[in-house]
């Protein structure tokens, strides 16, 4: 088996099109991934309809590593309903999805599952700076 097909697949799971811009902007700094796709939650649809939808890009997405879903909010129809496949296969959820997150797990895809989530969740809180009070602050110290 080469590489790609023991990798992690990932699946970001959002309200309205968010998802579906990050992993835009996450491709534009890592170029095109495989096995990484977008699921857009819309609260006027069925919610058998949108589990089947994150239950078939979870399934696409994986080859045998297992899939990480990402998720915008914790307690969030994207993440209740992400949560409901947890006992299918070898899937985690992880909430408060940005940016470095999904770079982090582009990234670190050969990972174990486990290991993956506890980085992703990682990069994620070290991405939230108070850019301006860092700035102040280095500003002060010459």
């Amino acid at each position: 088996m080469s590489e790609s097909t023991k990798s992690i697949g990932v699946v970001v799971v959002t309200h309205g099109n968010f998802g579906e811009e990050l992993v835009r902007a996450a491709e534009t700094v890592l170029g095109e991934q495989e096995r990484c796709f977008a699921v857009s939650v819309d609260v006027n649809r069925e919610v058998d309809a949108t589990v089947e939808t994150i239950r078939a890009k979870a399934k696409q997405a994986d080859v045998g590593a297992g899939v990480l879903l990402l998720t915008d909010l914790f307690g969030g129809s994207p993440t209740t309903l992400s949560l409901s496949l947890l006992k299918e296969n070898e899937i985690e959820v992880v909430a408060g999805v940005n940016l470095p997150m999904i770079i982090k797990a582009l990234q670190g895809r050969d990972m174990k599952l486990s290991d993956m989530a506890a980085a992703v969740r990682d990069a994620g809180l070290q991405g939230i700076v108070v850019a301006g009070e860092l700035l102040r602050k280095r500003t002060a110290k010459k």
